[in-house]
């Protein structure tokens, strides 16, 4: 990725700043494919993902996934 001159970094800036992005609902894109998706946790489950959140300063969906692949590890 090449850097930017300071021109080019203002008149990208004054673009983004006058024009608003064009956005359509009805197609999804790569970050929203499984917003359907809805996971249901107990109380216990919640509050230990919050906690965990709070000391490593990871989101819940990185510690699920480091919990599935640890499992996944063990049962090789």
């Amino acid at each position: 990725m090449s850097i930017l001159t300071d021109a080019e970094a203002d008149a990208l800036d004054e673009l983004l700043t006058k024009t608003t992005p064009k956005t359509n609902p009805d197609v999804q894109g790569p970050f929203i494919k499984h917003r359907d998706t809805l996971v249901v946790l107990d109380t216990f489950s919640a509050e230990y993902l919050k906690a965990k959140t709070l000391a490593t300063k990871k989101t819940p969906a990185e510690l699920i996934n480091n919990m599935i692949r640890r499992e996944m590890a063990l049962e090789k």
